[in-house]
């Protein structure tokens, strides 16, 4: 992970907590392909990963006829970003994460 410059500032109990929210969390990489795999026609793999509005037109492409045709090669496309976007997920849990850290000790300084 490519740990943001806040995080780098925390001190190592902090750190563990980031890095357990993250766990906890981020969008597991294994559900993302898992739903690929048997359901990425569909977009189920975009529904669990919030990208809610292309995952209901994949849908709906998918429940007609003549979409199927469009959501099969796309669901086929995703497979490159898939891991791109499990990532870009667990940057903004760290960066959430982070930033209630970052709360509760300007809270504790006050």
């Amino acid at each position: 992970m490519n740990h943001s410059i806040a995080y780098n500032q925390l001190n190592a109990q902090e750190k563990i907590l980031v890095d357990s929210q993250v766990a906890n969390k981020a969008k597991k990489s294994v559900v993302a392909w898992l739903l690929w795999l048997f359901l990425g026609a569909f977009g189920a793999h975009r529904f669990y990963l919030k990208k809610t509005g292309s995952a209901v037109v994949m849908l709906i492409l998918t429940l007609t006829f003549f979409g199927a045709i469009i959501s099969g090669p796309w669901a086929l496309i995703d497979a490159f970003f898939i891991q791109k976007w499990v990532h870009q997920n667990e940057e903004e849990v760290e960066k959430e994460a982070v930033a209630q850290i970052a709360v509760s000790k300007s809270l504790n300084k006050d």
